[in-house]
């Protein structure tokens, strides 16, 4: 049986364990893990976790109360995949232009001419 596959006879679910590594840093998910309850979850979650990495906090939740997003609503975020206005890698040009602007205001030819005046 596999971590996806709902347990035939109930007794076991699935939880997923997120932890935080700083008050500063973001929840990211660490690993899933079969369980009775979210009590037992949460023992096993720290017993397996808390012994490798030091973290401030650690999240148990059951996998079933996680809402996921459904086939027609992932339709809805093709329409917003054009959002390159939004990003800054478009104007990367620039500092090869102004390179290029600076060269051409003091090249040899206009130096040299200012000694001939």
């Amino acid at each position: 049986m596999g971590m996806n596959e709902p347990n035939s006879d109930g007794f076991y679910e699935v939880f997923e364990v997120f932890s935080k590594r700083s008050y500063k840093s973001d929840f990211q998910h660490q690993f899933s893990l079969l369980a009775p309850n979210a009590e037992i979850a949460f023992v096993m979650a720290q017993e397996n976790f808390l012994r490798r990495e030091s973290v401030v906090d650690l999240w148990v939740v059951k996998r079933s109360d996680i809402r996921m997003m459904q086939p027609e609503e992932r339709e809805s975020l093709a329409r917003l995949d054009n959002k390159d206005y939004r990003t800054t890698k478009g104007y990367g040009y620039l500092r090869k232009k102004w390179r290029q602007y600076e060269q051409n205001i003091l090249d040899e030819k206009e130096i040299m001419s200012w000694g001939e005046q």
